[in-house]
């Protein structure tokens, strides 16, 4: 009883779930195992050079001659960094002399937002499918991608935000519930405190648009994946469930935090990048709670964190590094991609025939 649909037709796969673009996290190897068992294997490339985002593709499609998503971020470039960033400096000085690691330094933009290089390199590897965080790229931008062929997608956090990715020709949205790990797709400047968890937001989202919508947030098993198909999602996004698998690039710190979550664990912050993104709290994100509203803008917020892991041990890099994850960390499961991926399928199709039992 697994459901084929317009998406899934148009995606090239077998079964309607989508391994989430987790840049960082994501690995050729990661994406083309889910590809390879039929779903859709995503590489987030929000965080790397274009060079790096080029071998990663290549790499994927010498692992596997099935569909991929080319994840890439749209934020705006972040202004006035120096003056935004001084006081959160201040606040992290204590930090950096009780490590060792000198003065605070300047806050910078460690990586570009989506730009003519990529849409070049899209050009030339023509990856099937293309997909954006933050928004859209500008007008002419977006529509060079429409060009290569791509068939576009977009995270919509409120129903505002999804009428405008139809409005401007996406060919299918992401309904990112409150409960999703990693950063907010949110664009529109919505504060994440008032921003819907997924089954609110899904059956709103697919009564305001026609295009298909996709489901992601605290989506972990086969109950949470048929839930969300009975609220009308023609596919679903997996991240966190991803991340223990031995193919995802996860820190020990981050595999030991996740095996070891419970549902109270996880808040939305600014403090690691600047933007708000859910993870499991640690002591960082604990001692500067206070300071949220001091964060450089995104992606500057990055040059000041990220050099706290030269300062501590392996058995303290949790305390540190960002632990990205949704709500629902305590049902993920240890295993390799491809044999979650089949855990997933028949777990679904167990609850939608018993849905269907159900109603004769």
């Amino acid at each position: 009883m697994w459901p084929e649909n317009e998406l899934t037709a148009r995606l090239g796969i077998d079964v309607a779930i989508i391994q989430a673009p987790m840049a960082g996290a994501n690995t050729p190897a990661l994406s083309a195992a889910v590809s390879n068992g039929g779903g859709l294997g995503s590489l987030g490339f929000g965080t790397s050079s274009i060079e790096d985002a080029s071998r990663q593709i290549s790499e994927h499609t010498h692992a596997s001659n099935r569909s991929l998503n080319a994840n890439f971020f749209c934020h705006d470039e972040p202004q006035g960094i120096e003056d935004g960033s001084a006081e959160m400096r201040k606040q992290l000085q204590p930090w950096y002399d009780e490590l060792n690691l000198g003065p605070v330094p300047e806050a910078r933009a460690v990586f570009s937002t989506f730009g003519p290089g990529h849409v070049e390199m899209l050009q030339a590897l023509q990856p099937k499918i293309v997909s954006f965080h933050f928004g859209l790229p500008e007008q002419g931008l977006f529509d060079a991608v429409r060009d290569t062929g791509a068939y576009i997608l977009s995270s919509a956090t409120t129903v505002s935000e999804a009428r405008w990715l139809e409005a401007r020709g996406v060919d299918a949205i992401i309904a990112q519930g409150l409960e999703a790990g990693g950063h907010r797709g949110t664009f529109q400047g919505a504060d994440p405190s008032t921003q819907p968890g997924l089954f609110a937001l899904l059956p709103q989202i697919t009564s305001a648009v026609k295009v298909p919508v996709i489901a992601a947030g605290g989506i972990a098993d086969g109950r949470t994946i048929a839930a969300a198909l009975a609220l009308g999602a023609s596919a679903v996004q997996i991240g966190t469930a991803f991340l223990r698998c031995p193919e995802a690039n996860v820190h020990p710190a981050h595999r030991k935090a996740l095996a070891e979550a419970r549902d109270d664990q996880t808040r939305t912050t600014k403090l690691f990048s600047g933007k708000p993104a859910r993870g499991l709290r640690n002591k960082y994100m604990d001692t500067f709670e206070a300071s949220e509203d001091l964060a450089s803008p995104f992606p500057s917020q990055l040059a000041l964190t990220v050099p706290l892991r030269k300062g501590v041990s392996e058995d303290e890099m949790g305390d540190v590094i960002t632990l990205w994850s949704g709500q629902s960390a305590a049902l993920s499961r240890e295993m390799p991609a491809a044999e979650l991926l089949n855990i997933l399928v028949e777990e679904t199709e167990d609850q939608l025939n018993r849905l269907a039992n159900r109603r004769k």
